[in-house]
């Protein structure tokens, strides 16, 4: 197919259109991410997914495969703060001896690893949850950043800023490669985005109905049943605030946090990312703090990836003759003036 954008971002990743397919803890493994790849748009392994070092060598080989040796990415979060047992350095042996083409990391600052993931050639797409995190990333010089808004799923930081609001915000603030995430799910969103002055998006809720999503059809079902009501955000408390689909574990965290009782070892037993991890492999969704942001609204039916993006799309197409014909009446009222 043609390309129907440009922007820095399909430059920087050789992809046809803007769009990031971002990492997602146990779900983002070889097939999924070739899926991405060969519909034109870049997507991440997730290295934490994995037991050990060999684990991810492997499914990086396996997804050079299914790509037929186009680049892909693999997506590193770091700890906050640098734990014992953090296998962080590890990951990155793995992603330069293998020649991974791009690393998307969040959480903790990459300073460090950057020199050496240059001089090896490869690009750094650091993921944040505020613009002035963003502007950090910059100065430390990662290739491009991805800033995400209140509504994403997963972690949307302290300070819970719209998409809306980070995206304008961070086109004036930056000059590198700019990403915007959270409640992204439509190719009007994407076109939007591209109008406030970003070079792409970040979609990651939209996708988990794919088919190449390593989930039980259960789980994926219920997400294409949900709409935008159909989340909540907990572990305020310990200042870790997550966005998550609404079940049983969210009611039994936010009455512990209301009730002074949001420290860590007290929630653990219910957010742990292996409780979640059960509930992809059986489709039991009443437990585990499973990531989901205000876009599965958009997650209306089960279908290939590929499906997906070529109905974003379509929608960026629509999105594009809507403005061509605001633009027409526009360019005929400067001329009678």
């Amino acid at each position: 197919m043609t390309q129907l954008l440009t922007t820095r971002l399909t430059d920087l990743f050789g992809i046809r259109l803007p769009v990031l397919a971002g990492g997602l803890q146990w779900l983002a493994n070889a097939d999924y991410v070739a899926a991405a790849v060969n519909a034109g748009i870049m997507g991440f392994i997730t290295a934490a997914s994995f037991a050990d070092n060999e684990g991810l060598r492997a499914e990086i080989r396996r997804c050079r495969d299914l790509t037929g040796g186009k680049p892909f990415g693999v997506n590193v979060s770091m700890l906050p703060k640098l734990a014992e047992g953090e296998r962080t350095d590890g990951f990155f042996d793995v992603i330069i001896d293998e020649g991974v083409s791009f690393v998307e990391t969040s959480g903790r600052n990459p300073e460090a690893y950057i020199p050496r993931l240059h001089a090896a050639g490869v690009k750094v797409i650091h993921k944040v949850p505020a613009v002035r995190f963003a502007q950090k990333a910059e100065s430390i010089g990662v290739d491009a950043v991805t800033v995400v808004g209140a509504e994403c799923g997963g972690h949307p930081g302290m300070d819970l800023i719209g998409t809306f609001v980070q995206a304008a915000l961070a086109a004036q603030s930056l000059s590198i490669p700019l990403v915007i995430g959270g409640g992204v799910g439509t190719g009007a969103q994407l076109v939007a985005a591209l109008a406030m002055g970003a070079d792409g998006v970040l979609i990651g809720t939209r996708f988990l109905v794919a088919d190449e999503i390593p989930a039980h059809g259960d789980y994926k079902r219920h997400l294409a049943k949900a709409d935008e009501r159909e989340t909540e955000l907990i572990l305020e408390s310990v200042r870790n605030t997550a966005r998550v689909l609404r079940n049983e574990t969210t009611a039994i965290v936010k009455q512990l946090e209301a009730q002074g009782n949001g420290d860590i070892e007290t929630l653990m037993p219910y957010v742990s990312g292996q409780i979640g991890r059960r509930a992809y492999l059986t489709g039991e969704v009443a437990r585990g703090a499973l990531s989901v942001g205000q876009s599965v609204v958009f997650a209306d039916r089960l279908e290939p990836l590929a499906d997906i993006v070529a109905k974003i799309e379509e929608e960026a197409i629509e999105a594009l003759d809507r403005l061509g014909a605001c633009c027409e009446g526009l360019s005929l009222h400067r001329v009678q003036s």
